[in-house]
């Protein structure tokens, strides 16, 4: 993997949504989660005119084609509960 000084790919690399949210704050934590782990991501909204189409528009976070497997499996683990016993608590 390429890696570049402004942590994100290369816009002439193919790119492939791998999450979104309405929520940038939750956009934000999914993006630290899967740079932690090591796979650059830009994040892109989608801005549409609400007065036109209220309600759509977001934000997505786009990792290279050969990540995207990789990002969706932690983001996946991530959202699973932690069952370890702490309910037990």
């Amino acid at each position: 993997m390429a890696s570049y000084a402004d942590g994100k790919p290369n816009p002439n690399e193919k790119l492939v949504r791998v999450f979104d949210s309405d929520q940038e704050s939750e956009t934000m934590v999914v993006r630290g989660l899967l740079e932690s782990s090591g796979i650059e991501c830009d994040v892109a909204n989608l801005e549409a005119p609400q007065d036109i189409l209220p309600g759509v528009g977001g934000v997505v976070i786009l990792v290279r084609e050969e990540d995207a497997e990789e990002a969706r499996r932690i983001i996946e683990e991530n959202r699973r509960p932690i069952t370890d016993g702490a309910e037990d608590a």
